[in-house]
C-alpha cells in the first residue's frame, strides 16, 4: 500500500510517496499543468490542482486522474493542514470508487 505524504519545511515543501510493502520513499512526480512553480495544499488553487492531478495519477493512472483530480482538490487537498499530511491509497480508493471510478 502506498501513503502520500506531504511537509513544508524551511526548505520548501516536500510531497512524497511511500511504499509499506517495499519500506521505500520517493519523491511524488509532479504533473505539470496548472502550476510550473511546484505543489502547494490548504487552499484551491493552481499548487492544489497539480498535486491533486499527480496524487491521482499516480494512484489511479493519468486517465482517471483526469476526470477526478478538480473534485479530489476540493474534498481533500485543499483542506490540507498547513504544516503537514498523509493519506492512505486506501483513502484515495474510497474516494474514486464514490464517485464511480472503480
Amino acid at each position: 500500500m502506498k501513503v502520500y505524504k506531504g511537509k513544508r519545511g524551511y526548505d520548501g515543501i516536500e510531497v512524497t510517496v511511500f511504499d509499506t510493502d517495499t519500506n521505500e520513499e520517493t519523491p511524488l512526480n509532479h504533473i505539470i499543468k496548472h502550476s510550473p512553480t511546484g505543489f502547494e495544499w490548504g487552499y484551491g488553487g493552481s499548487g492544489p490542482a497539480d498535486l491533486a492531478l499527480s496524487i491521482l495519477t499516480d494512484a489511479a493512472g493519468y486517465k482517471t486522474a483526469q476526470n477526478f483530480y478538480q473534485n479530489f482538490k476540493w474534498e481533500f487537498v485543499a483542506n490540507f493542514p498547513y504544516k503537514e499530511w498523509q493519506l492512505t491509497e486506501e483513502e484515495i480508493r474510497k474516494f474514486l470508487k464514490e464517485k464511480g471510478a472503480l
